[in-house]
C-alpha cells in the first residue's frame, strides 16, 4: 500500500494529479471483508457478526460511551459519489471511508450507459458526466491513499453500459476498477440499445472483467423502481436475475463474482415487510451461489433525510435476516439535486448502528417458513418459473421484450399492457453487428469468441509483446484537451480554500458556499415555502430554493429546508480559536473525587428560576458529576450568593456550582464576580473550586470574573468534574 497522508491535513489533489500518465494501480481485484471465526471482541462486547477494524476511523456519536469502539459490518458497504467533479468525489470518499465505507460506487464516471462512444478529453460528456481516463486513475490512486489511511482495501466502482460497454470494460480493466455494474437487459430496457448489440457488447463485457476480477453487479433492480406497482414485479425480477447470472456464467465469469443488486419492492406507508421479506428469501433461496448486494428502492425516497434514514434501517434489518453481502446506502440527494457530504456519512452510519444493535440476530431470532412466510416464497418462486416459461414459449427473451413482458405493472400471469416493448430491429446500433471472418484473431487477452491464434501461442498478446491488460506501459494516456474546462482551471478556483486559508461552507464542491437553513413557519404549505425564500434572501443569501416541505399540520404549519449561498469568505488567520479543554481519564477522575471525598453546593443564582440545565450538570440521570461520585448540596433557583458561601463553610464543601443564565445589564458577570470576592471576604478563596455556567456564559469569563471556571453551552457533567480536579491537583489537594 502506499505511504497514508497526514490524518491532520486536507487530501494534496495536485500532488495526486501529478505523475499520473506513469501510474498504474498497485493491485486488482475485488477484495472482501474479513470476518474473524469466532467474532470479535471488542471494548467490553462480544461480536458475531462483525469484520476486523479499520486502523483509523470515527465511530458512531455513542462510541464515546463505549471506548471509542467501532465495530464494522462483516458485509461491505457502499456509498455512492455523484457529484460530477472527480477532483471534489476523491475528498468524499475519504469522508467516507474514515466511516466504513470500502465500496465506493462514483456514478457519474466513464461507463455512464448515456455515453455512446469512448471520449477522452472532455470533462463534461452526454448526459453531464465526466469520462476520462484520467478522472479514474486519479480516484484510483486517491483509493490507494485513502486505504492506507484507514487500513483497509477500498474497492472503487463505476458502470459497464451503454454502447461503448466493451471499450469501458477494458479501460476499467486497465485501471484497476474493482466493481462494475454491467447488465444487457438494463441496456435493452432503459437505453433502448439494440437488443443484438447489447447482448454481443455484453459477451465482451464480462469476459474483460471477469478477467481483471471485477466484480459485476446487475440491474434488475430498475423493473421494481420503474413499474406503476413496482410490489408486483418480482417474477420478473427473479427472471431478469437469472438471465444475467446464466449468461455471465456462460461467458465465463466466476459465480463468485457475479451479484444481484437486491432492492426491496416496497417501502412504507405500505407493509412493507409482507412483501419485502418474502422476496428478499426467495431470492436468496434461487441464487444461493450468488453474491447478494442489498439497496434501498430509490423509486420512492423523497427529499426527507430521516424518512430514507428510517426505511434503510428497515431494509438493513432485511438483509441482516437473509443475507447481505454487500449493504448499499442511499440518500434523499437526488430529490434534493444537490449531493450533500453529511448525508453520505449519514448512510454509512445508518448501516453502521443498525448492524451493531442486531449483530447476531440469526442467533436469536429465525424465520417462520411453516405460516405466511413459506406460502408467499412458494408463491413468488412458482409465479417466477411460469413467467420464465412463458418466455421460452414465445421464442425467448428478445420476443418476450418485443411483447411488452418487462416492466408490466400487473401481477404476473395477469397483465396490464403497460411494459416496456422494444423493436428487435430498431434501438441505438441496430445493424452494427459485424460477422467476424473465419480467420479473425484478436492479439488481446481476455477475449470472447472464436480467436484463430497461431499455433504455440501461449498467450493471445504474445505475437505483439503484450497487450495493455498484460503489459500497462503500453497504455495510452490522454490529458484533459479542453483549455478551459479541466480539473486544473476548477482547482485554480478552489485553491483559496483548500490551501488559502480561505473558508465557505460547501455541499457539492469545494468553495461552493451552499448552507442549508431548517427552520419551522407556522403557515399552510402555499405560504410557508414562499415565506422561507425571501426569509433567506434577507438573511443575504443567493439563490435560495426550497429543497423539502413537510406539513405538520394544515393551518399550524410546516418544516421547511431551504437550500442558498454565502457571498463571503472567512480567513481561517482571523479566528480565535479557543485552547482546546483536556479531558482527564475518567477512571482518573474517579480516583480523584474518591480521595478526595469531593462535595460541592449548587445553586441557580440571583433571580434566576432556570434549573433544567444545572440538574443535569449535577444528576446521575444524565451523566452528571454524582456519575463520578461527586456528592452535591442543590439549593435551588433564585439563590443569593453569599448564602450559597455559607452553604459551602456549613458543608466543607470543595466547590461552588453556580448556574446563571439571565444576561440583561451583565447581570450574569456580576453574579460571577461577587460569588469570587465573597468567596475572598470569608477567607475560603483558595479553599474552594468556583465554578460558573449558562448559556451566555463562555470560556474567557473565567479570568475576567475571579471563577476557576466557566461554560457554556453543551456542557457536561464530566467537563465540570475534570475542571475541578484539575484545579484541585494544582493546589495540591489531591
Amino acid at each position: 500500500m502506499k505511504k497514508a497522508p497526514n490524518v491532520q491535513e486536507k487530501l494534496d489533489i495536485e500532488a495526486i494529479l501529478e505523475g499520473l500518465e506513469g501510474y498504474h494501480p498497485p493491485r486488482k481485484g475485488w477484495t472482501w471483508r474479513t470476518k474473524p471465526e469466532g467474532g470479535l471482541d471488542m471494548g467490553p462486547f462480544h461480536y458475531r457478526d462483525m469484520s476486523l477494524p479499520l486502523k483509523r476511523s470515527i465511530g458512531l456519536p455513542a462510541s464515546k460511551y463505549f471506548d471509542h469502539i467501532d465495530p464494522q459490518p462483516a458485509c461491505v458497504v457502499t456509498t455512492e459519489i455523484a457529484s460530477g467533479r472527480f477532483e471534489d468525489d476523491i475528498r468524499r470518499m475519504r469522508m467516507a471511508a474514515w466511516h466504513g465505507a470500502d465500496h465506493l460506487m462514483v456514478i457519474r464516471t466513464t461507463g455512464q450507459s448515456h455515453i455512446d462512444g469512448l471520449l477522452e478529453g472532455t470533462p463534461e460528456g452526454i448526459g453531464g458526466v465526466p469520462i476520462t481516463r484520467k478522472q479514474i486513475r486519479a480516484s484510483r490512486k486517491a483509493c490507494d491513499l485513502i486505504e492506507a489511511e484507514v487500513g483497509r482495501p477500498i474497492n472503487f466502482h463505476s458502470y459497464v453500459s451503454g454502447v461503448a460497454g466493451p471499450e469501458v470494460a477494458v479501460l476499467f480493466a486497465e485501471e484497476g476498477i474493482n466493481g462494475a455494474h454491467q447488465d444487457p437487459q438494463y441496456n435493452v430496457l432503459y437505453r433502448n440499445v439494440n437488443m443484438y448489440r447489447s447482448f454481443v457488447d455484453a459477451a465482451e463485457a464480462k469476459r474483460v472483467m471477469a478477467g481483471a476480477r471485477i466484480f459485476q453487479i446487475d440491474g434488475a433492480h430498475n423493473a421494481n423502481a420503474t413499474a406503476k406497482a413496482g410490489w408486483l414485479v418480482m417474477p420478473e425480477l427473479m427472471v431478469q436475475h437469472g438471465i444475467n447470472c446464466a449468461y455471465s456464467v456462460a461467458v465465463g465469469m466466476d459465480k463468485a463474482l457475479i451479484g444481484l443488486s437486491t432492492v426491496p419492492p416496497n417501502s412504507p406507508p405500505a407493509p412493507k415487510l409482507w412483501f419485502d421479506l418474502p422476496y428478499a428469501v426467495a431470492l436468496r433461496d434461487f441464487f444461493s451461489e450468488y453474491k447478494m448486494r442489498a439497496q434501498q428502492n430509490t423509486r420512492y425516497i423523497e427529499a426527507d433525510i430521516e424518512e430514507a434514514t428510517r426505511t434503510h434501517t428497515v431494509d438493513t434489518l432485511i438483509s441482516m435476516l437473509t443475507r447481505a453481502d454487500i449493504q448499499s446506502t442511499i440518500t434523499p440527494d437526488e430529490g434534493r439535486n444537490v449531493p450533500w457530504h453529511y448525508n453520505n456519512i449519514r448512510g454509512v452510519q445508518t448501516v453502521k448502528q443498525t448492524w451493531a444493535a442486531l449483530d447476531g440476530i440469526q442467533e436469536l431470532l429465525s424465520l417462520r417458513h411453516d405460516g405466511p412466510l413459506g406460502e408467499m416464497v412458494r408463491d413468488i418462486k412458482e409465479r417466477s418459473v411460469a413467467f420464465l416459461e412463458e418466455v421460452l414459449e414465445v421464442g425467448g427473451y428478445f420476443a418476450a421484450v418485443e411483447r411488452g413482458f418487462f416492466v408490466d405493472s400487473a401481477k404476473y400471469p395477469e397483465r396490464n399492457g403497460d411494459g416496456i416493448a422494444r423493436d428487435g430491429n430498431g434501438g441505438v446500433g441496430a445493424g452494427s453487428l459485424v460477422a467476424r471472418d473465419p480467420d479473425y484473431m484478436a492479439p488481446v487477452c481476455d477475449h470472447f469468441g472464436e480467436n484463430h491464434l497461431p499455433s504455440g501461442t501461449a498467450k493471445a498478446c504474445d505475437p505483439i509483446g503484450g497487450c495493455t491488460l498484460c503489459n500497462p506501459a503500453k497504455i495510452v494516456f490522454i490529458d484533459e484537451l479542453d483549455p478551459d474546462d479541466n480539473c486544473h482551471k476548477r482547482l485554480e478556483k478552489t485553491l483559496p480554500y483548500r490551501k488559502g486559508g480561505r473558508i465557505r461552507p460547501e455541499a457539492e464542491w469545494a468553495g461552493d458556499g451552499t448552507v442549508l437553513i431548517q427552520l419551522f413557519v407556522p403557515e399552510n404549505e402555499d405560504i410557508a415555502p414562499v415565506y422561507a425564500v425571501e426569509m433567506a434572501r434577507k438573511m443575504g443569501l443567493a439563490d435560495p430554493e426550497v429543497i423539502h416541505t413537510m406539513v405538520l399540520h394544515p393551518a399550524e404549519g410546516c418544516f421547511v429546508e431551504v437550500k442558498g449561498k454565502v457571498g463571503f469568505d472567512i480567513d481561517r488567520a482571523t479566528l480565535k480559536i479557543p485552547e482546546k479543554e483536556t479531558l482527564l481519564p475518567e477512571q482518573e477522575l474517579r480516583d480523584a473525587v474518591k480521595a478526595v471525598g469531593l462535595k460541592v453546593v449548587a445553586a441557580t443564582v440571583g433571580e434566576d428560576e432556570h434549573s433544567v440545565g444545572l440538574r443535569e450538570i449535577l444528576d446521575i440521570k444524565h451523566g452528571g458529576i454524582e456519575k463520578y461520585g461527586v456528592r452535591y448540596h442543590y439549593l435551588g433557583t433564585s439563590v443569593p450568593v453569599d448564602k450559597l458561601v455559607d452553604a459551602a463553610v456549613e458543608t466543607g464543601a470543595h466547590a461552588i456550582l453556580i448556574s446563571t443564565i439571565i444576561s440583561h445589564n451583565d447581570v450574569h458577570r456580576a453574579q460571577m464576580r461577587k460569588l469570587a470576592e465573597l468567596c475572598v471576604e470569608k477567607g475560603i478563596r483558595d479553599r474552594v473550586v468556583l465554578v460558573a455556567g449558562g448559556t451566555q456564559v463562555h470560556r474567557e469569563m473565567a479570568r475576567e470574573t475571579g471563577m476557576d471556571a466557566t461554560f457554556g453551552r453543551g456542557t457536561k457533567g464530566l467537563h465540570v468534574v475534570n475542571a475541578m480536579v484539575k484545579v484541585l491537583k494544582a493546589r495540591g489537594a489531591v
